[in-house]
C-alpha cells in the first residue's frame, strides 16, 4: 500500500463529525454517514502527482425515516454503514435500533429492508458496522460485538440478502472489532478492524477476504482475512472506522475516514491510499 496522503476534514464546514460509513466511487465522488443521523457528499480532489488537495462541492443532510421526517440523533439515527446497491440506491446500517434502510436518494425517505434474523440480539451499541455489496450483488454484514460463541474473536456476520440470509463468523484480531467493510471488484472484501485501550490509544488494520472465501460459503463458516495494512505509527493513528474502495485512472484507491466522536481531541482525517500492482 502506498499512503497518497491526508486531509483532515473540517467539522465547522461541514457542519458535523462523527463519520462511520463512506463510499468513494470511480470518479471520486465521496459520500458519508454520519452516527449523528448526518450524511454529506463531495467531490475528493486530487493533485496532479495524485495526493489529495481538498474536497470540492459539498452537500450535507439529514437522514430520514420511512415517511421523511428527519431522523433524531441518538437511538434512531445512529448509522453506521454505508453502501453502494446495484440499482444506485444507498444502503445504511443503523445501530442501537439495529435495522437496514435503503434510500434512492440520501435525502429522501429510508425504505424497510429486511434485516437477518437475529440481529434484533445483538448489544445495543455493538449492531452492524461493516457492511458490502459484494460484486455479485450480496451482501456482507458484520457485526461489531455480537459474538458468536466461545471464541471471543468471533463475530456474528451474514451473507446474501433479505430472504436469503446465510449465517455466518468472522474472526478478527486480538483487541480488535470489526468497524466497517469494503467491496473488492474481484468479488472479495476488505475488513476495516479498529481497537482502543487507554494506555495504547487507537490503533487500526485493514485485512483481505479473498473472494473464493465468499462465494458458495457454506452456513456457520468462520472467515478470517490477510493483514494488508496496518493503521499504525508512523501513519497518524484516529479512531478510523469507515472504509471504501475504487479504480481511478487504472489504480486501485483505498480510502479510511475516522469518526472523530465530537470530541476536540480527535480528528476526522482521511487517508488516501494506492495499491501496489493493482
Amino acid at each position: 500500500m502506498e499512503l497518497l496522503g491526508g486531509l483532515e476534514l473540517d467539522g465547522g464546514a461541514i457542519g458535523f463529525g462523527g463519520f462511520s460509513g463512506l463510499h468513494l466511487d470511480d470518479d471520486l465522488r465521496l459520500t458519508a454517514v454520519s452516527d449523528l443521523a448526518r450524511w454529506m457528499s463531495a467531490r475528493l480532489v486530487l493533485r496532479e502527482d495524485g495526493r489529495p488537495a481538498g474536497l470540492a462541492d459539498l452537500r450535507t443532510g439529514r437522514l430520514r425515516d420511512g415517511a421523511g421526517k428527519q431522523l433524531s440523533r441518538g437511538y434512531a439515527g445512529d448509522a453506521e454503514g454505508l453502501a453502494r446497491l446495484p440499482d444506485g440506491s444507498w444502503l445504511v446500517a443503523f445501530e442501537r435500533w439495529h435495522r437496514l434502510r435503503a434510500f434512492r436518494g440520501l435525502n429522501g425517505p429510508g425504505a424497510y429492508v429486511e434485516a437477518p434474523p437475529g440481529l434484533d440480539r445483538a448489544p445495543f451499541n455493538g449492531g452492524v458496522e461493516a457492511l458490502a455489496v459484494l460484486a455479485d450483488g450480496a451482501l456482507l454484514l458484520v457485526t461489531e460485538a455480537m459474538q458468536g460463541g466461545a471464541d471471543p474473536r468471533l463475530r456474528r456476520a451474514w451473507l446474501g440478502g433479505p430472504g436469503a440470509w446465510k449465517p455466518v463468523f468472522y474472526r478478527a484480531a486480538e483487541g480488535f472489532d470489526p468497524a466497517d467493510a469494503a467491496a473488492l471488484p474481484d468479488g472479495g472484501a476488505l475488513i476495516l478492524e479498529r481497537r482502543f485501550s487507554l494506555f495504547g490509544g487507537f490503533g487500526g488494520r485493514v485485512v483481505r477476504l479473498a473472494a473464493a472465501q465468499l462465494r458458495g460459503t457454506p452456513p456457520a463458516t468462520v472467515l478470517e482475512g490477510e493483514e494488508i495494512l496496518s493503521l499504525s505509527s508512523p501513519l497518524p493513528t484516529e479512531n478510523y472506522e469507515a472504509v471504501s474502495v475504487a479504480r481511478h485512472r487504472g489504480r486501485t484507491l483505498l480510502a479510511v475516514l475516522a469518526d472523530d466522536n465530537e470530541n476536540m481531541l480527535q480528528r476526522s482525517l482521511l487517508l488516501l491510499f494506492a495499491c501496489a500492482g493493482a
